[in-house]
């Protein structure tokens, strides 16, 4: 029993279910925010946006593709709010806090590598530099 207690008490395991339960919310509030504003927003430029009566049949059997034409759609849309209210401003906050980082290399007015800032020659084409001063 104390090694089932280790294995369900490691770190990884439990940030694991955290992740999965986050995400599960985090599912739910992006369906939400689809089936309340996107939907309707495409509803009112193209109509209603189920697609799922849509089928053919062949030989007596029925084929309803609507049904993933409406989940395909359904996806898009979801992949795009994702991608546009959390991805892309996640992305430029952490480009920021990158760039407010304190540089510890410059490129080399020669040959371009990157070097330290206080190097006195390149490492790469071991011409001679004027060190950055300090700030």
């Amino acid at each position: 029993m104390s090694g089932f207690k280790k294995f369900l008490f490691r770190g990884n395991l439990v940030e694991l279910a955290v992740a999965v339960v986050v995400g599960a919310a985090f599912s739910g509030l992006v369906k939400a925010i689809v089936d309340s504003f996107i939907g309707p927003l495409i509803a009112l430029v193209g109509g209603e946006p189920d697609f799922s009566e849509l089928a053919f049949t062949i030989n007596g059997t029925k084929f309803p593709y609507g049904i993933f034409v409406t989940a395909l759609i359904s996806f898009l849309i979801v992949a795009a709010v994702v991608y546009f209210l959390v991805v892309l401003p996640v992305a430029k906050v952490l480009e920021r806090l990158i760039k407010a980082e304190e540089a510890t290399e410059r490129p080399c007015p020669h040959c371009l590598s990157d070097i330290p800032i206080k190097a006195t020659r390149c490492r790469f084409c071991t011409t001679e530099l004027v060190p950055t001063p300090s700030i």
